[in-house]
C-alpha cells in the first residue's frame, strides 16, 4: 500500500465475479477504497465482504449500468462520501451472446447488448465525472474481439468497438483536465462468462497465442493497477491488448 493510494476511491463496475472481481481485489490490495458496483447483489456483497476479510476497504453498491436512474443513484451515494480517483468500466453482457450470424440477431438482443456494453460505460463516466479528482483515471474494458473480428458475434464486437472509440473521444476531452482514459482489450479469459464459448474458439486462441497457456484474470490486474497509478500520468487514449500475443499491432 502506498501513501498516494491510501483512502482514494476506485469504482469497479461488474465486480461481482470474473475480471471485475479480480480488478477490485487488486485495487484494494493497492490500498484504494473500492466500490464494488454490481447488478447481482449476492455476488457484489460477497466480493466486498471478501476484500474486507483480507484487510482491504470495500463496499457494495447496486448498479445496473443500463438504467440511468441506477447510475444516478450511484453518483449520489458517492457524492456523499467524498471524491473519486478512478473508474474501471468493466460491466458488460458476455454470457452466451454468440452463436448467430449478424443478420439473424434480433433488434431487442442488439439493443440490450448496446445499452449495457456501449452506452453503460459512457453513462457511468458521465455521472461520475463531476466527482473525479485531478489527476483522475478511467479504464474502460473492451475486448480483443473488436480488434480482429469473430464470426457469430457481431453485436458484441460492435459494442466493444464502441468502447474503444469512446475511450479515444473521452481522452481527447479530458486530457487538459488531468484525467487519463485508456482501454484494455482482453483476450479469451478463463472466467465464468466464457464457459459457454464454443470449443473451437478456445482452440483458436490456444493455437494463435504467442504465450500458449490459457489467460487468467490476474493477467490483467497488474496493468489495471498501473493505469490507475500516478506512473501512467502521460498515457491516455490507448487501447492495450492483453491476450498473450494473439493479436499484435
Amino acid at each position: 500500500m502506498t501513501e498516494q493510494s491510501t483512502a482514494r476511491t476506485v469504482v469497479v463496475t461488474g465486480a461481482g465475479r470474473g475480471l471485475g472481481e479480480a480488478m477490485a481485489r487488486r485495487a484494494a490490495a493497492d490500498g484504494y477504497r473500492v466500490v464494488v458496483a454490481e447488478i447481482d447483489a449476492a455476488r457484489g456483497e460477497r466480493t466486498a465482504a471478501s476484500i474486507r476479510e483480507t484487510g482491504g476497504t470495500a463496499e457494495f453498491v447496486p448498479l445496473d449500468v443500463a438504467d440511468p436512474e441506477s447510475v444516478a443513484a450511484l453518483a449520489d451515494r458517492l457524492a456523499a462520501s467524498g471524491h473519486l480517483h478512478g473508474l474501471v468500466n468493466n460491466a458488460a453482457l458476455a454470457n452466451g451472446v454468440g452463436g448467430k450470424e449478424f443478420q439473424d440477431i434480433d433488434v431487442e438482443t442488439w439493443d440490450r447488448l448496446m445499452a449495457v456494453n456501449a452506452r453503460g460505460p459512457w453513462l457511468v463516466a458521465k455521472h461520475l465525472l463531476p466527482l473525479m479528482t485531478r489527476p483522475g483515471r478511467i479504464v474502460n474494458i473492451a475486448s480483443d474481439a473488436a480488434l480482429y473480428g469473430s464470426p457469430r458475434l457481431a453485436h458484441y464486437i460492435a459494442s466493444k468497438g464502441a468502447v474503444i472509440s469512446l475511450t479515444r473521444a473521452m481522452a481527447r476531452e479530458l486530457g487538459e483536465r488531468g484525467i487519463t482514459v485508456n482501454a484494455l482489450a482482453p483476450g479469451l479469459t478463463e472466467v465464468e462468462a466464457t464457459e459457454t464459448v464454443p470449443p473451437e474458439r478456445h482452440a483458436l486462441y490456444a493455437e494463435g497465442r504467442a504465450i500458449s497457456r490459457p489467460q487468467q484474470p490476474d493477467d490483467l490486474t497488474g496493468l489495471v493497477s498501473f493505469l490507475l497509478s500516478e506512473e501512467s500520468r502521460y498515457l491516455t487514449g490507448q487501447v492495450i491488448a492483453v491476450n498473450g500475443g494473439f493479436t499484435m499491432h
